[in-house]
C-alpha cells in the first residue's frame, strides 16, 4: 500500500478506485431508501452494467480490476473481460426475469432503450467497448510507471483514444437526440 500512495501515478489510481467506489455505494444507499434494499441492489447493479457497457471509461470495470490488480496482479485489460462477462449476464437474467427493473430509473429506461434497439443504438456499446480497453491499455500502465512522464503508451496513444471519446460523444449525443425525439411523439420532416 506504501508504494500506492509514494508513486503518482499509483496515487491518483487509488484515488480515482475510491472516488468510483464511493459513489457507487452512495448510489446503491439512496436507491436503497427509495425502492427497498433488493430492488435497490437490482437497480444498482443494472445501472453498473450500464456503465460497462455505455460509457467509454472503465470506471465501472476499474471498481473490479483495481483491487485484482492491487492484490493478485492481475491487469485490468483481462479482468476487464470477467467484468463484461458479469455484465452482461446481470442484463440478460434482468432482461428475462424482471425487467420492471428498468423502469426504476431513466438511466435505465435509456439502457432498456438502447438494448432493444440494436440498430443504430448498439453503435453506443460498440464505441464505448473500444474506448473502454483503451483506457485500460492506459491504467494498466498507470500502474506500471511511477510518474506520468514515463507513461509512453499514453502518450502514443492519446490521440486515438480522443478520437473515439469524440466518436462516442456525436454518436451518443445523435442518439440520445433520436431517442428523446421518439418518446416525446415529435415528428421532424427534413423535407
Amino acid at each position: 500500500l506504501d508504494i500506492y500512495l509514494k508513486h503518482e501515478t499509483k496515487h491518483s489510481a487509488l484515488f480515482r478506485y475510491f472516488i468510483s467506489f464511493s459513489i457507487l455505494i452512495i448510489y446503491f444507499v439512496i436507491v436503497s431508501l427509495k425502492y427497498g434494499i433488493n430492488k435497490g441492489l437490482i437497480t444498482t447493479l443494472l445501472t453498473w452494467s450500464f456503465f460497462v457497457f455505455c460509457t467509454p471509461i472503465a470506471d465501472a470495470g476499474f471498481i473490479v480490476g483495481f483491487p485484482m490488480r492491487f492484490l493478485w496482479n492481475i491487469r485490468m485489460m483481462y479482468s476487464e473481460i470477467g467484468v463484461t462477462i458479469v455484465a452482461l449476464i446481470i442484463t440478460i437474467l434482468a432482461m428475462l426475469y424482471i425487467p420492471t427493473a428498468y423502469n426504476t430509473t431513466g438511466l435505465l429506461l435509456l439502457y432498456k432503450h438502447i438494448l432493444l434497439n440494436p440498430i443504430p443504438y448498439w453503435l453506443i456499446i460498440i464505441i464505448s467497448t473500444i474506448g473502454t480497453f483503451i483506457s485500460l491499455y492506459f491504467g494498466d500502465e498507470l500502474i506500471d510507471v511511477a510518474k506520468n512522464s514515463q507513461r509512453k503508451k499514453y502518450k502514443k496513444h492519446k490521440k486515438k483514444y480522443d478520437i473515439v471519446l469524440a466518436l462516442f460523444l456525436t454518436v451518443s449525443t445523435i442518439l440520445l437526440y433520436l431517442y428523446l425525439i421518439e418518446h416525446l411523439g415529435v415528428s421532424i420532416s427534413l423535407w
